[in-house]
């Protein structure tokens, strides 16, 4: 690490600076997707339109007389399908001013992901004087790896989660007698913030890498708490969750346990090591 310690209040003033600057370049960014706020907001209500639908055709033939059972055709097709229960709802607002700042929370969430390359440029760049010589040449890998698994969990949550999600709880027993109307305030609201927790999430890997790295925790301890982590995956779901039912927090819990086991696979490969070139056991 760096030989020369910095005061505290030097750290302050440099994270300071770092957020200043994020906050600044989210600003500009957020001056141009304002622009294309409709557009945006008829791209976030996508998810309550249509959904991911997988149909597999196969046209089997059988060869009776030289007994070989053989596949003629396989086709996989991936497409989007109308939500038939919901393709036909509208969003209401229920103040005069409630559209105009959806469409300002969309436009600055829109600005946020499109400056998620520069965020962690920024964070990295807080923690490198922390880091030795031969680990600050990541900068490149880590911002890399940090947006594209940030920007996969939100494709994740809005592919496929939240369709599924928007059309459980907005057809579940409802009968012919209720008739769901959402206004574009909580309709907004419980999108996005599903959105970004489980772009949170998907971070999980490399936040195990750091614990590993920094010789906070090892491999073996990540191990031998699966359990724990299982009952702690729906705890921060409920959290994370925009609403306290259980089929959300399962919806988020589960690819938050499958990530805790992908980094379990990958973090030995991270551990910290001695001085002697050995790794260093807690």
């Amino acid at each position: 690490m760096s030989d020369e310690k910095q005061p505290l209040t030097q750290h302050l003033k440099e994270l300071r600076k770092r957020i200043l600057f994020s906050l600044i370049f989210i600003l500009g960014i957020f001056f141009v997707t304002f622009s294309f706020a409709e557009d945006l907001f008829r791209f976030v209500m996508f998810p309550m339109k249509y959904r991911l639908d997988f149909a597999l055709p196969i046209k089997l033939h059988l060869d009776f007389s030289q007994k070989i059972f053989g596949i003629v055709s396989q086709d996989m097709f991936v497409r989007f399908t109308p939500q038939e229960k919901l393709h036909g709802l509208k969003l209401v607002f229920l103040a005069p001013a409630e559209a105009f700042w959806m469409s300002m929370k969309v436009s600055f969430v829109a600005a946020l992901f499109l400056s998620m390359p520069m965020l962690f440029y920024q964070l990295w760049s807080f923690i490198r004087p922390g880091l030795h010589q031969s680990e600050r040449k990541y900068v490149v890998p880590f911002v890399c790896v940090a947006t594209l698994l940030f920007l996969f969990g939100a494709a994740f949550c809005f592919i496929l989660v939240l369709p599924f999600a928007l059309e459980f709880l907005l057809t579940y027993n409802v009968g012919d007698f209720l008739t769901p109307m959402l206004s574009v305030g909580q309709f907004v609201d419980f999108s996005l913030k599903f959105i970004l927790a489980f772009g949170v999430v998907f971070e999980l890997p490399i936040i195990m890498i750091f614990l590993v790295k920094l010789g906070l925790v090892k491999p073996e301890t990540l191990a031998k708490n699966r359990k724990v982590a299982v009952v702690l995956s729906f705890v921060f779901s409920a959290f994370l969750t925009p609403t306290p039912d259980m089929f959300n927090q399962t919806l988020m819990a589960v690819p938050m346990i499958l990530l805790y086991e992908l980094g379990i696979w990958i973090v030995p490969f991270f551990r910290k090591k001695t001085p002697d070139g050995g790794t260093q056991e807690l």
